[in-house]
């Protein structure tokens, strides 16, 4: 099919050059999603395997230990991607109060991904909604302390940032410029609870995190957060009973 366009480009003014920022456009996309033939027949599948990884978690025998082990894990993963040097064995060995085999920034970078974790599942579970609020405060929890502290932890960007190049005029992407960061964040929000869209949830989920990366509404952080919000998306429909399915092996693997 033929698609529109998904954003538009903004001229902006950074460090005294002038830089095309993208503004991505809300959610859901318009002309709608066509979900037919090989594509339905993918999110089948998807949806059947993700429904027996939800039902293999609960027969294990001691799930919470499972858990433990596996949501380190993902923290170690998704943190190697955005550089991280530490282990799996570097990080129980912090958590024991030992002495690490690695940076201690790196470890403790990995340790406040389990504690942001740890923070968003207990608010969903408390009925809080899935939100900007609680993206902001598990960010602060994950740049509070080691190499994050002077990101403005919990607060969206009022800065410029960019991806790949040495500053805005030669990066390889620049995101909305901060005075569109909250207009396109709380589009997405809205778009979290929209219910009249009628996606599947996988869509859905896949959709919301490649607009929170477009968007890349924090100094800092922003992988990390936006492969959680796919989790809490799955967690908070209901698709998930607990926070089994995390894509940082397979995204570290193909990227």
């Amino acid at each position: 099919m033929i698609r529109n366009a998904t954003g538009h480009c903004f001229t902006t003014t950074t460090a005294g050059e002038s830089v095309r920022a993208f503004v991505p456009y809300a959610l859901p996309p318009n002309p709608p999603l066509e979900i037919s033939g090989h594509r339905q027949l993918l999110l089948e599948r998807a949806t059947l395997a993700l429904g027996r990884l939800d039902s293999i978690s609960t027969l294990l025998p001691n799930p919470h230990l499972f858990l433990y082990s596996y949501v380190r894990r993902e923290a170690v993963l998704s943190s190697q991607i955005e550089g991280t040097q530490s282990s799996l064995s570097d990080l129980l060995l912090f958590e024991l109060e030992e002495v690490p085999g690695s940076p201690v920034d790196d470890v403790v970078e990995v340790s406040n991904y389990i504690a942001a974790l740890d923070h968003g599942m207990a608010r969903l579970r408390e009925g809080f909604p899935l939100s900007n609020r609680l993206l902001r405060e598990m960010h602060a929890i994950l740049m509070s302390k080691g190499r994050g502290g002077d990101k403005e932890p919990g607060e969206f960007r009022r800065s410029q940032n960019w991806i790949g190049g040495t500053r805005p005029g030669n990066a390889r992407f620049v995101p909305p410029p901060p005075p569109e960061v909250e207009p396109c964040m709380a589009a997405l929000e809205a778009f979290l609870h929209e219910e009249a869209v009628g996606l599947p949830v996988l869509v859905k989920a896949a959709l919301a995190h490649v607009q929170f990366e477009t968007i890349h509404p924090f100094l800092d952080g922003n992988g990390r957060v936006g492969r959680l919000l796919i989790t809490f998306l799955l967690t908070e429909a209901g698709v998930l009973h607990k926070p089994v399915l995390y894509l940082s092996h397979y995204f570290k693997q193909h990227r």
